[in-house]
């Protein structure tokens, strides 16, 4: 399994690694990464992988078996090579700021209204979360956006720790999620946000709710019974 740096931090632009395997010509599994695969929501991290001279931009990282393979632009890598990472560190971390601030509504919400978490789908320019709830209106969701907002301007921090799955189950509130808990992981990863939030992720996340900047509500869509969509961007 690729050692995933991103996991314990979120703040590593680049690394040292080695090249493990080469499928096709252009999908690179390396033994250790900084490179956020796509998953969970937010959309892989894109880059470079420098060899000497050569440069091979990164265009696609997905996850697959447990191993982190990295698409590249042209083929030339070879088992066995050693390179250097570099992630495209701009759009990194606004997906962290907008990841973190998901988490944190999303727990707003779940407080407010006991609704569950049933999609999202984070952007650099805008994000969008489902919640499994029947009704609900702008003015109401402009709320819960405030009262985010009020929370993450008190600096809280966030850690990340590990904790057995069969723990994790003994406390629902660890997961949000309408489809429950990720099958075949044992070891779940948390990311704590102050006294507001605690959840099994496996994404990047920013270390302090100040970096995050404001939420803003953008709008709203109904997409069926139980099923209702919110946009929100950051400034």
């Amino acid at each position: 399994m690729s050692e995933a740096l991103y996991l314990d931090d979120s703040y590593l632009k680049e690394c040292d690694a080695k090249v493990v395997s080469v499928k096709d010509g252009k999908f690179v599994v390396l033994d250790q990464t900084v490179f956020y695969p796509n998953s969970g929501g937010q959309p892989n991290d894109t880059g470079k992988i420098i060899r000497g001279n050569d440069i091979f931009n990164v265009v696609f990282v997905g996850k697959f078996g447990g191993k982190v393979s990295h698409e590249v632009d042209k083929e030339g890598l070879r088992e066995g090579d050693s390179v250097h990472c570099v992630i495209d560190w701009d759009k990194r971390y606004k997906l962290m700021r907008m990841h973190t601030a998901a988490h944190a509504l999303s727990a707003i919400f779940h407080r407010e209204s006991s609704g569950l978490i049933t999609g999202n789908q984070l952007g650099v320019d805008e994000s969008r979360v489902d919640f499994d709830l029947e009704n609900f209106n702008r003015e109401k969701m402009q709320e819960f956006v405030n009262k985010t907002n009020e929370a993450m301007q008190r600096d809280l921090q966030i850690s990340i720790s590990y904790m057995p799955r069969k723990e994790v189950e003994k406390n629902p509130s660890l997961a949000r999620l309408a489809k429950g808990l990720p099958e075949g992981i044992e070891i779940l990863r948390l990311v704590k946000i102050g006294d507001v939030d605690e959840q099994a992720d496996g994404g990047t996340h920013v270390k302090s709710t100040k970096e995050i900047g404001k939420l803003v509500l953008l709008r709203m869509e109904n997409k069926g019974k139980n099923r209702k969509r919110v946009y929100f961007g950051l400034e």
